[in-house]
């Protein structure tokens, strides 16, 4: 089934910055993590808001444009049902014992998980929307370029978030 004699390596790139998007891969990189496989998450364009300590925990889940929501775009659209999915969505969370952004990045850093956010992407949204690397949770080791992610990545697998 797998090869034990190689240490496994996972790579999980997030670019997405919206609350249903956040948790696939910081519990993916949990569960592996508990399986140990040496675990680097990348977060880049939108994906920057889950490491973002003035956003992270304030994550929206937008229900317009998702095909698999079970209400018509109309009324997703309406003025408020971002907030009420958001709601949900958080409460469902809560139920399930799942832990915030900002917890939960902490508990893959203590499980030696390793973060970084994307150079290009931070230089980008610094000017657009005046991030600074200091908005950066304190549990990313650093920011780096592409070419320096395509070096930690080498024989890992890869999921595209």
């Amino acid at each position: 089934m797998f090869n034990d004699d190689k240490e496994r390596k996972l790579c999980i790139i997030c670019s997405k910055g919206t609350l249903d998007m956040a948790y696939p891969g910081l519990v993916l990189a949990n569960a592996a993590l508990m399986e140990g496989i040496d675990v680097t998450l990348f977060f880049t364009f939108w994906g920057l808001d889950i490491i973002n300590k003035k956003k992270m925990n304030k994550l929206k889940f937008v229900p317009i444009g998702n095909p698999s929501m079970p209400i018509p775009n109309a009324i997703g659209g309406l003025p408020g049902m971002t907030n009420v999915a958001t709601a949900v969505m958080k409460r469902e969370i809560k139920h399930l014992d799942f832990p915030e952004i900002d917890e939960f990045l902490e508990m893959i850093h203590d499980a030696g998980g390793k973060m970084y956010a994307c150079k290009m992407s931070v230089d980008m949204f610094g000017d657009m929307y005046m991030m600074k690397e200091e908005d950066i949770a304190d549990v990313v080791e650093a920011v780096v370029g592409a070419t320096d992610f395509m070096e930690m990545s080498e024989d890992a697998q890869i999921i595209f978030i």
